[in-house]
Parts: structure tokens; C-alpha cells; sequence
């Protein structure tokens, strides 16, 4: 009679082995390939919404290119948005209220460069003297030749800060255009 040996068979464990080692060389290849695949799936889902919306306001180019009359904002100042909102203040219940807001282009222009709205007539000079005084400057929304045209006196608010220059790895902005 022969005797079965005890342990496994050499072709067994060889066979075995070789399965599982297979199995998981399939299994991450196919992994790979679902990560692959979602990862392109996602980002044609990702470019189609974003490039489609046209509300996508993420660069200052989109913001200069809207700006009213763009080659005289940037040669002059700065585009801008320019947000329009009402508050609304009760004081007996104390109560603040915003009401909904609403965003358009516009311009900020450096102090020195005030003439172009002065040589197209947009600024008396008692407005501009009024406004000199306070060390502060002019910005405006619409073309500068149609009358949906608004100036106004508007200060540069040293106390609101940029908490995205303030992270780690961002790079200071230049310092002359730090102050208009």
C-alpha cells in the first residue's frame, strides 16, 4: 500500500501560489484602471461645468477682460467687483438685516490717474478737492460714455485683510499696488 504524504504536495503549493500571486497582481491592475478611469471621468465632468457656466469668476484676467472700458481700468487702476447691498438695522429688538446682493464690474482708479474721468467731464472739481482731502479715491461701474455710468468716493479699507496672501506658501503682492 502507499502512503498518501502528510504535508502538501510540492505541485500543490507551487499551484497555489502562483493562483493567489496572479490574483493579486489582477486585482491591483484593475484597480489601477477603475482609478485611472474615474480620475478621467471626473475631470471632463469637472473642465465641461466649469467651461460652460460662464459664471466661473476664479482669474483676474475674467475680471479685467468684464471691467467697464478694460483698457482704461487696468492702464489706469484696477479692475474691480462691486457689490451693492442694504442693511437694515432695528434697534428695538436690536436686529441687522442685509438685503440680497448684487455683483457688477467695475474700475478703482490709482489717485493720479483721476483725470481721465475729469477730461470726460464725470468730476467737479469741488467733488475731487472733497475727496483729495480724505486721502481717498474714485471708482466707478458702467461705461464711462453712456449715462448707466456711477462714481464714486470710495477709501481703501486697511483693516480688511486678504486671509488667502496670509497662508503658508503664498507669495506677497508688490508693493506698489498695495496702495491706490
Amino acid at each position: 500500500m502507499r502512503r498518501k504524504p502528510s504535508g502538501r504536495s510540492a505541485t500543490n503549493s507551487k499551484n497555489s501560489s502562483f493562483v493567489s500571486g496572479a490574483f493579486n497582481v489582477a486585482s491591483i491592475a484593475i484597480l489601477a484602471g477603475v482609478l485611472v478611469l474615474g480620475i478621467g471621468i471626473g475631470l471632463a465632468f469637472s473642465s465641461a461645468a466649469s467651461s460652460s457656466s460662464g459664471n466661473n469668476v476664479a482669474s483676474r484676467e475674467f475680471i479685467d477682460n468684464r471691467a467697464p472700458n478694460p483698457e482704461i481700468c487696468v492702464q489706469n487702476g484696477a479692475s474691480a467687483m462691486v457689490m451693492d447691498a442694504r442693511l437694515f438695522v432695528t434697534l428695538n429688538p436690536f436686529n441687522v438685516y442685509i438685503s440680497q446682493p448684487s455683483m457688477r464690474p467695475g474700475c478703482v482708479l490709482r489717485t493720479n490717474n483721476w483725470q481721465v474721468l475729469e477730461r470726460k467731464g464725470l468730476l467737479k472739481s469741488d467733488r475731487v478737492r472733497e475727496c483729495k482731502n480724505r486721502l481717498n479715491t474714485f471708482g466707478f461701474t458702467g461705461d464711462l460714455n453712456s449715462k448707466d455710468l456711477e462714481v464714486d468716493c470710495i477709501y481703501q479699507n486697511d483693516a480688511a485683510e486678504n486671509f488667502f496672501q496670509n497662508s503658508p506658501g503664498a507669495v506677497a503682492p508688490n508693493i506698489e499696488t498695495e496702495r491706490f
